[in-house]
């Protein structure tokens, strides 16, 4: 299958995608239903990705593009999901979910609570979720795909 992840390359998530024979790629600027780039995909994983997906790209891959979420949602949608938790008090925890023309609000498809630990800064907390959703995703892969 060939995987456009979009967002900063993530040498963990790509690694682990090509060791299971998948043939991916990362993609950080925006795209649109005219990119070439979606040509040859048949699946995509939005992971740290800074752009809305156009509503026809979404429409394309239905059901075939999903999110990978430092939140745990519905908490937190958007950007600085982790900042945001500690700010207004909220559960934190990862998901990962379908993407629709809504901000974070497909369908679920996974999560995982991330209980804070009493020294944990922000730079800590997001590198547990970090972790946390990496390990989410190669758990939860071969029933996605």
């Amino acid at each position: 299958m060939n995987i456009l992840l979009l967002g900063p390359p993530n040498k963990s998530i790509l690694s682990y995608l090509r060791a299971e024979g998948e043939k991916c790629f990362s993609y950080q600027k925006k795209i649109t239903t005219s990119s070439s780039i979606l040509d040859e995909t048949d699946f995509i994983i939005s992971y740290g990705y800074r752009h809305i997906i156009d509503r026809g790209i979404i429409k394309k891959f239905s059901q075939k593009i999903i999110n990978l979420h430092i939140s745990y949602l519905p908490w937190n949608r958007g950007s600085d999901p982790n900042l945001w938790s500690f700010l207004e008090n909220t559960p934190k925890g990862v998901s990962i979910h379908f993407i629709d023309e809504g901000i974070d609000t497909g369908d679920l498809i996974a999560q995982y609570p991330v209980e804070p630990s009493s020294d944990d800064t922000l730079r800590s907390s997001y590198n547990r979720l970090i972790q946390a959703i990496e390990s989410l995703f190669v758990r939860e892969w071969p029933k996605i795909s």
